[in-house]
Parts: structure tokens; sequence; C-alpha cells
């Protein structure tokens, strides 16, 4: 099976998935839509981030909105256009009052998330914002973004890079250049392979 096709099977069992039954009754409710990520099945970077946000859960799509516009100009300089990375979270579900994701929220996301990570099989994955960070890594819930950046973890076999999530920097722009600096491993790896 072609990896379009496998990330389209997913796609229609995260919109029917009900093992969260907080997040399932508060998406019904809502009319909002699952959010299982959107991009290049053959991507070189996966891009994970937190949860959707109100315009993710309307739009069905990732990233959307002020921070998505921010993180589409930071991938765009470090020439990773957004059409040519995988962009997915943490959650495929958007909580309710944009709280952070429940540990057992995440892992029941993390079957999917695992499923995309290996069906895509990035070089790189850009975790954006402490929270997916640490769950990726599976790190303690009160660890730090501080502490994870600076660092090339790895997840499955996956080159790992933690950096401050786009809302972060749009409350503090000084930050940017923290958020350029993680970069540079994957935009060097990036030119080199070309």
């Amino acid at each position: 099976m072609n990896k379009s096709k496998a990330l389209q099977i997913l796609e229609d069992k995260i919109a029917k998935c009900t093992w969260c039954q907080e997040l399932t009754e508060y998406r019904e409710a809502s009319d909002w839509k699952t959010v299982p990520g959107v991009g290049n099945c053959n991507a070189k970077v996966m891009v994970i981030g937190e949860a959707p946000g109100k315009n993710e859960a309307e739009q069905g799509e990732p990233f959307v909105g002020r921070s998505g516009n921010l993180l589409t100009n930071i991938l765009e300089a470090a020439q990773m256009p957004r059409q040519s990375v995988f962009i997915t979270n943490i959650l495929k579900c958007r909580p309710p009052g944009n709280r952070d994701p429940l540990p057992e929220e995440a892992a029941n996301c993390r079957k999917f998330l695992d499923l995309q990570i290996r069906t895509i099989d990035p070089e790189w994955i850009l975790c954006f914002g402490r929270i997916s960070s640490v769950f990726l890594l599976e790190h303690e819930p009160g660890t730090s973004i501080g502490s994870l950046r600076g660092t090339i973890h790895e997840y499955q076999g996956k080159k790992v890079i933690c950096t401050y999530h786009p809302s972060y920097l749009l409350r503090n722009p000084s930050a940017k250049q923290s958020v350029w600096d993680d970069l540079q491993p994957v935009i060097s790896s990036l030119q080199t392979a070309k």
C-alpha cells in the first residue's frame, strides 16, 4: 500500500475515533472536525504541535491562524516550504477550553501519531512547544522546553529537535532567534543532502 493511501485510511480512523469520551463529546457538540495532519507523505521533516485550537478544529488542519502563519514563515525561511513537510499534533481533537492534553488523551492518540511517523518515515521531527516535546519523548510532564532545546533527541530512529511554539513567539518575539538556532542542524542536513 502506498503512503498516501495508508494516511487516508488512518485519517478515516481518526475521524471515527471515540477513545477519549470528553474530547469526542466536545467535538460532536461543537460540530468540529478531527485534525489528523496535512502535508507531504514523503516528507523528510515532520512537524508536531500540541493540540488543535478553535481555528484548527473548524478547518480540520493543524497550525492555521496567526500561529500557523508564523510557522509557515519559519519553515519558508528555513527552506522547508510548508508543502514539503508533514504537519500534525500530539492530539487530533481540540481539548475543551483549549487546555493542555491530558496524559491519557495523548496516550490514546499516540497510536495514530506513531503510525504517521512510521508511514511517512521522516529523517527529522520538529516538536514545536513543550507539550509536544514532553509527550513525544516521554519526559516528565513538568519538564521545561528550555531543558529539551539545544540537543538532538531520538525517537524511533528519527532525529528530534525541540523548540518554542509559534504562539509563544507571538508573545515573545525575541525568542525567534532561539528557534532559528534550534533549526540549524536540520537546515544544514537538508542542504547537505541536496
